[in-house]
């Protein structure tokens, strides 16, 4: 439980840095400053819905999509990951994506952010 609560920071990190230095222009985070833990809550929440998305929808898009995975050589994955970052967009409204050169761009940060936070939290 501890691992998957740093992993939900780090991805609120993630989507903070990614907003702040303007890295995708099409992804915007709506704060809520009156919210309970002010504007970094916001960046929480949507990082708590995108690991949750992550953890219990994306193994079985990865399952269902296994034989495209296997015929893009795991190019396929990008189209999952940005698939997991529009439902994300879609369950919240803190949240916009503009398209999905976007979604796919921002899939592939985050898709690399978790990798590192995977390799990190298991040492």
């Amino acid at each position: 439980m501890i691992r998957f609560l740093l992993k939900v920071v780090i991805f609120a990190a993630a989507f903070y840095g990614l907003t702040y230095f303007d890295v995708l222009p099409g992804l915007e985070v709506l704060e809520n400053p009156d919210g309970p833990l002010g504007e970094y809550g916001s960046y929480l929440w949507i990082g708590l819905i995108f690991g949750v998305v992550n953890a219990l929808v994306g193994p079985v898009l990865r399952l269902l999509s296994l034989p495209f995975v296997l015929l893009t050589l795991g190019l396929f994955l990008l189209v999952i990951n940005a698939a997991l970052l529009g439902l994300t967009a879609a369950i919240t409204d803190r949240l916009t994506i503009d398209g999905f050169g976007t979604a796919v761009l921002g899939g592939l940060i985050l898709a690399v952010v978790g990798w590192v936070a995977d390799q990190m939290l298991d040492r």
